[in-house]
Parts: C-alpha cells; sequence; structure tokens
C-alpha cells in the first residue's frame, strides 16, 4: 500500500482503524502512546491544540478512569505522514461486546494487540471473527515485550494456529523483560534499540537505529547478543512466508510488530507499518430504491451511517452525539441530510474528535468519523444521505444474557427514570423493555458490568438513585411473523410480552428451554436472538 500523492482526492488520505484486544493487554495504553507519537498530544492525556493543552484520553468517563476500563468506544483524529488517521478506540471488557462490534462496522481495518506473556485470548478470537465476517485486514502488535515474553516463533504459531492467520514479522524481538534489547528491522537488518526506563529518551522522536555488521553496535550489544540477533532474523526470514499485500488485504495475512505501548517503543515503527500497509476508503454495500448496489467513496452524493450514539459527553449539557461514519462525498458544513425514513436535518455543527475533546469542522470527506449532534433525531443504524434513498446494511443488536427491573428509590421521578434509561439505551449498549402488563421498565446487558455502569451513569448524569433488581426472565427473543401469529402468542402469554425502544414485540423468555418450547409450539414465528437496528 503506497501513500495517495499530492494530487490524490481528499478522500484518499482518509484512514480508519479499531483497535483490538482482549482485556489488560494494553490497548488504551497504546492508543495514547500512538497520538503521542504522531504528535498529537505532547503528554499522554495532553492535546496540541490552537495553543491550549487539553485531555484527551481515551477513556473519558469519570467511570472508566475511576476502574481503569473502557466502556464507551472513543474516537481520535490525528495525523501522520500526510496521511489523517480515524482511531476507534473500543472497550476491552467482553460486557461491552456490543459496541466493539459496531465500532467495528465503521473501521476499515484494525491493530490487533497481544500480551507477549499470553498470546491470543479468548476474548481476541471472537474479535477477530468479526473482522473476518467484514474483511476486514489485521494489523499485529505483541505488546509488553519489555517484560518476560512467550518465545516469539510461539507467539506467531499461536496467531497462525488460533486465529487461521499467516503471521508475518516485520520485526524479531531480541530478548525480552530485563533481557530486552530491542527488535531488528528485517527490511533493513537494522536493530531498532530499546531505552532502558530511567534512560533519558524523547518519546515522540524516533528509537535509534544500529546496522547489525556496523561498530557501533558491539559498543551496547555482547557477541553473544549480536549473534542472537542474527540468527534470529534469519529464522524469521526462513520460517514464514513473505508479506503479501493482497492476502492481506483479504484478511488472510497479518504484518507482525513488537514493542512496549507503556514505554512508547516500536510505536512509531507501527504508525509508519500502518500508513504503508492499511487501506483507504473502500466500496460500501447500499441498497438503493431496495436494490442492492456499492457507493464508492469519490461519489459525489454525501452517505454515512450511524454506528454509534453517546448522550453525556459533555458534563454541562444533555448532549447526543450520533458517531456517522462518512461512504463517499465531500461534506460541507451546513448541508442538509436526510435518513431512509424520511427525516430531515441540517448539520450546522459537525465534529471532529480527540476522544470527549470536540472541535466544529466545517468539511469532511469519505472514510471520516463526523459527530452530529442531535436530540434524538438519529439512532444506531441510521442510514444518512442527501437523497434520503440509500440503505447501508443495519447494525446488530443481540439478545441480553441479564435482565434486570429498574426500581426507582423516589417512584415520583418515574419520568426521570424513563428519559434516562431511554437516553442511554439509544446509545446501543444496553437493551431497554416495556412490559406490556405493569410499568417497571426491563433493562438487558450482555454482563453485569454493564449493570454497574448504567447505575452510576443514572446517578452520575441524571442525579438518579436507582436499583436494578433481579426479574423474572432469563432472556429475551425478537419476535417476527404475520400480525395474526403475533397475537395469537401475545394472547398466549401477556404476561412475558414487552416492547423494545423501536417498539418491536420482544418475548421475555424465563429460561432457553421455554424459547425452544415456544419455537417448537409456534413454528410460524421467528424467535430472533439478533435484530438488525436500522433506519
Amino acid at each position: 500500500m503506497t501513500s495517495p500523492t499530492t494530487d490524490a482526492p481528499e478522500w484518499a488520505r482518509r484512514r480508519s482503524f479499531a483497535i483490538i484486544s482482549h482485556p489488560d493487554a494494553g490497548k488504551t495504553t497504546l492508543t495514547e502512546t500512538m497520538l503521542l507519537a504522531a504528535g498529537a498530544i505532547r503528554m499522554a492525556g495532553q492535546v496540541r491544540a490552537r495553543g491550549e493543552n487539553r485531555r484527551t484520553r481515551s477513556d473519558w468517563m469519570k467511570i472508566e478512569q475511576e476502574r481503569g476500563i473502557s466502556v464507551s468506544a472513543s474516537v481520535m483524529t490525528f495525523e501522520h505522514r500526510g496521511l489523517l488517521f480515524n482511531l476507534l478506540d473500543t472497550p476491552g471488557h467482553e460486557d461491552f461486546s456490543e459496541d466493539t462490534y459496531r465500532t467495528l462496522t465503521a473501521a476499515d481495518s484494525a491493530i490487533m494487540v497481544l500480551d507477549a506473556a499470553k498470546g491470543v485470548e479468548p476474548r481476541t478470537l471472537k474479535l477477530v471473527e468479526v473482522c473476518r465476517l467484514r474483511d476486514i485486514p489485521i494489523v499485529t502488535l505483541i505488546n509488553k515485550m519489555d517484560r518476560e515474553a512467550l518465545d516469539p516463533i510461539d507467539l506467531l504459531q499461536d496467531i497462525q494456529d488460533k486465529l487461521a492467520l499467516d503471521a508475518v514479522p516485520m520485526q524479531w524481538p531480541v530478548g525480552s523483560g530485563q533481557r530486552f534489547k530491542g527488535v531488528v528491522d528485517l527490511s533493513t537488518d537494522e536493530l531498532v534499540l530499546y531505552q532502558r526506563p530511567g534512560v533519558e529518551h524523547d518519546r515522540e522522536a524516533a528509537s535509534e537505529r544500529l546496522a547489525l555488521d556496523g561498530p557501533e553496535i558491539r559498543e551496547l550489544l555482547s557477541e553473544a547478543e549480536i549473534e542472537e540477533a542474527r540468527d534470529g532474523a534469519e529464522v524469521a526470514r526462513e520460517l514464514c512466508p513473505a508479506f503479501n499485500p493482497q492476502s492481506f488485504l483479504e484478511g488472510h495475512m497479518t504484518p507482525v510488530f513488537f514493542g512496549s505501548a507503556l514505554r512508547g517503543f516500536g510505536v512509531r515503527e507501527l504508525l509508519d507499518g500502518l500508513a504503508d500497509k492499511i487501506p483507504g476508503p473502500a466500496p460500501m454495500k447500499v441498497q438503493i430504491n431496495g436494490e442492492q448496489t456499492f457507493v464508492q467513496p469519490g461519489d459525489k452524493e454525501v452517505a454515512g451511517f450511524v454506528f454509534k450514539v453517546q448522550a453525556n459527553m459533555d458534563a454541562n449539557h444533555r448532549d447526543r452525539v450520533a458517531f456517522v461514519r462518512l461512504c463517499s462525498g465531500k461534506f460541507r458544513r451546513g448541508m442538509k441530510l436526510k435518513t431512509e425514513a424520511g427525516k430531515q436535518l441540517t448539520v450546522s455543527s459537525p465534529i471532529l474528535f480527540f476522544a470527549q475533546d470536540r472541535e466544529i469542522a466545517d468539511e469532511a470527506f469519505a472514510g471520516d468519523v463526523m459527530g452530529v449532534p442531535n436530540h434524538g433525531t438519529l439512532r444506531v443504524g441510521d442510514s444518512l444521505s442527501e437523497s434520503g434513498r440509500m440503505r447501508f446494511s443495519g447494525i446488530p443488536n443481540f439478545a441480553p444474557e441479564i435482565l434486570r427491573r429498574a426500581r426507582l428509590a423516589d417512584p415520583l421521578k418515574a419520568k426521570h427514570l424513563k428519559k434516562a434509561l431511554e437516553s442511554l439505551a439509544e446509545e446501543g449498549v444496553t437493551q431497554l423493555f416495556r412490559p406490556v402488563l405493569g410499568g417497571d421498565f426491563i433493562v438487558g446487558a450482555v454482563g453485569s458490568l454493564q449493570i454497574d455502569v448504567m447505575r452510576e451513569r443514572v446517578a452520575a448524569e441524571y442525579g438518579l438513585e436507582v436499583a436494578f433488581e433481579a426479574a423474572p426472565y432469563e432472556t429475551a427473543r425478537w419476535l417476527g411473523g404475520t400480525e395474526e401469529a403475533l397475537e395469537a402468542f401475545a394472547d398466549r402469554h401477556k404476561s412475558a410480552m414487552a416492547v423494545d425502544i423501536d417498539g418491536n414485540p420482544v418475548f421475555l423468555a424465563k429460561s432457553n428451554w421455554e424459547v425452544s418450547y415456544s419455537e417448537e409450539k409456534f413454528p410460524e414465528l421467528k424467535f430472533h436472538r439478533v435484530r438488525e437496528r436500522a433506519s
């Protein structure tokens, strides 16, 4: 992949990628160190923009900072080597997997971060499967090389065996932990020197490089270490396949880098690798008047889709921002866009993001992620275009694995609770169901941590004390079928019927066995585990 020429269209400069990993592999640390290496921030957590020092931590919510975990996808924009990168940071915790899945629909590529001591972990497996469904090319960073690590051959074999990806090292590590000296750049036969903690080093500057056969390296490495570096590089070339750009773009091969995000080592080399290899905006599947076709990034009409809605990014205002991935056209501030359902809005204050910090964008192009402030007009899955005729593939909602009844300490604030739960559900991270009988809301989540986060956000952002009690249901299924069949089922199961936030009928089941039994008894109905959210 080569960088676009100076006369290339502006969209050709865009690179949108997500970072995926198992929890605690170093994803959030890598995000901030990348921004530092690209010159987007001065020090971790401080943005350099218009002469101000501004926070840019990807974990911007109070709860994220307190718990040390990511619970919401965030977007950060930065430049490197003439390209404009949109970095989509995703929650690492599996309880927030839906947010991650949706974010991946807006990415053209992904960085997979692996812990050098652990290799491929279960959460990584699931995320790679999602990438594979969309043929997203994956770049691998094996992180934490400054700690004791598995043998590099074993790590590459682990990628091959568990993920069915051909792993092609771009570098080869020399030692690990206390013995870590750096990595050999296999394209130049140079040692990229690791600066140990305590040694003064500009983290924004490129690491020192020493030729393996040059005299300078002997001042820093022993003959045994130099021999180890040479042997490792030779083994890598003999055992591993050559990098094939087409195989990478088709999602069959992953280039592998080594480093330490915490120490800032290897991050600049990773950024250069991204600039060289990851693709720009690609044609996107779309339906126009019911017919399947593709939109090209260079098409004139502005079009995109909403993959995330975030409420209350600004603590001082009850704001709601829709994250829109632009797929075609040149957007200009003040343009009118329509959803497929016919809703029209004037986008007068489009936003580009630095985590929770933002600046107004006068224009945006295919490949960009743009924030559109709105008050409930836009939902996750909405398609936007100038004509209103385009419909992009919908974004999935998954059946919750935990259901809880929301109970207020002060019943007089029921209206406030309804607004709070609906607002947070519109972000798409949790499900909200209103039973046909009874007044209590039922909240659905993938994991218990989501419930904890919702409780804390309702308290912090809306000032409401809410208890989430065990509900008499285990799972939920969206119902599909004829109106007659739905009515017949609802008559038999009134106490288990509910509607979701979009008004779709939902069956609240006491067990998976009850779902199976109902499927047998009502074969004319469909009991959906996944529902596509689309306008």
